[in-house]
């Protein structure tokens, strides 16, 4: 069964800390490859990936001989950078855990989710991949006229998520206090499931995709109330690479050809002879969805496809004011218990930082070089 869970709470990473200790900080190892020159050795970093749309991306990259996944075999981009990308798929808490536990150089993963494993483990978001614009929606039978309608009802979605998230903002848009509304802790499957099955105590929903296209598909009472449309780049897809693993050797080389990647399967996303392919590939990775399904899916989960577009994203004035909304939101239910140190810019303006935001690596990949 192809995973779709994105996005889930950190509950089950709480041990960070104490797994850190035992595992090292970082899965980077030495890695032996057969040259057209005998053995050579260069740096090996792992990336933690699950499915969702503009993760998928990694996999497919794989596949498509633009990296090699394997440990110790090597595909052109990887040794255009001169390093070993080790490629670890799996469930998304999974892939959380794995990171915080320092078992995984680096993690695809939202701008809300890296707060917590931040604490012990420092990060840096390198590649923003992509932004929920409808991917995450609320979603309600017809007896739900209006958003004042959910007062005294309760709102099924997986709490300390995206997807409380995109709700609570949702409301404070729409001039609502979150005290008047009940959000009510649901795995997004089983939520789904539940109004798909038309149980009467389920008229509201908040999930994510694809849950949100299975059941509109399934129920035509059924519509989106509110998305997030209205929250466009606050709920940000990426790749973060743990600050120690930058510092290795090799260590920036990884971010780079882990950038450059992302940015050669967009390439064949842009380019009309290409994307049919390119998208049913994505979505054989992603819940295995055809090509009708993954251009809705693209749609409502855009990619930042360009290193013009990433830039745009990390070297943004908005990301601090959206960062701001984010920490306040994950302090006020209990996400963290406090703020973390979030920084924007290279190690140089933001050394100490928890969570720093740094656009330098696809400026190199940008350029071609990591100097």
């Amino acid at each position: 069964m192809k995973n779709t869970y994105k996005k889930t709470n950190w509950a089950v990473a709480l041990t960070c800390t104490a797994l850190i200790t035992l595992n090292g900080c970082s899965g980077s190892k030495e890695a032996g490859t057969q040259g057209s020159g005998g053995t050579e050795t260069v740096p090996s970093f792992s990336l933690a990936w699950s499915e969702y749309p503009s993760w998928s991306v990694f996999g497919v990259a794989d596949a498509n001989g633009i990296i090699n996944g394997k440990k110790g075999e090597l595909g052109p981009v990887e040794k255009k950078w001169g390093v070993d990308i080790e490629l670890k798929e799996a469930e998304y808490d999974p892939c959380l855990s794995m990171y915080g536990a320092g078992q995984c150089d680096a993690v695809c993963i939202t701008n809300m989710d890296i707060l917590s494993p931040a604490v012990g483990r420092p990060g840096v978001m390198v590649l923003p991949t992509s932004t929920s614009f409808g991917a995450d929606a609320c979603l309600v039978t017809d007896e739900i006229k209006s958003v004042e309608d959910l007062k005294g009802k309760k709102v099924y979605g997986l709490e300390k998520s995206v997807s409380e998230y995109c709700f609570v903002r949702n409301l404070e848009l729409l001039g609502q206090k979150e005290g008047d509304y009940e959000f009510a802790n649901m795995d997004p499957g089983a939520a789904a499931l539940a109004m798909q099955q038309k149980q009467a105590t389920h008229q509201a929903i908040v999930v994510w995709n694809p849950f949100v296209m299975e059941t509109l598909g399934k129920r035509k009472d059924v519509r989106v109330l509110f998305d997030s449309t209205k929250i466009q780049n606050e709920i940000i897809d990426s790749v973060v690479v743990a600050k120690a693993s930058l510092e290795k050797e090799g260590g920036e080389a990884f971010a780079c050809a882990v950038i450059e990647a992302y940015y050669e399967v967009n390439k064949a996303l842009a380019d009309s002879a290409k994307r049919n392919e390119t998208l049913i590939a994505i979505g054989e990775k992603f819940s295995n969805l055809g090509l009708e399904q993954m251009e809705k899916v693209v749609e409502q989960t855009q990619f930042y496809g360009t290193p013009d577009e990433g830039l745009a994203v990390l070297a943004g004035t908005e990301l601090p004011k959206i960062m701001d909304t984010v920490v306040s939101f994950c302090v006020s239910h209990g996400i963290v218990d406090k703020a973390p140190s979030i920084g924007y810019g290279d190690a140089a303006k933001a050394e100490d930082a928890a969570v720093r935001f740094d656009p330098t690596f696809i400026e190199k990949v940008k350029h071609g070089s990591a100097k």
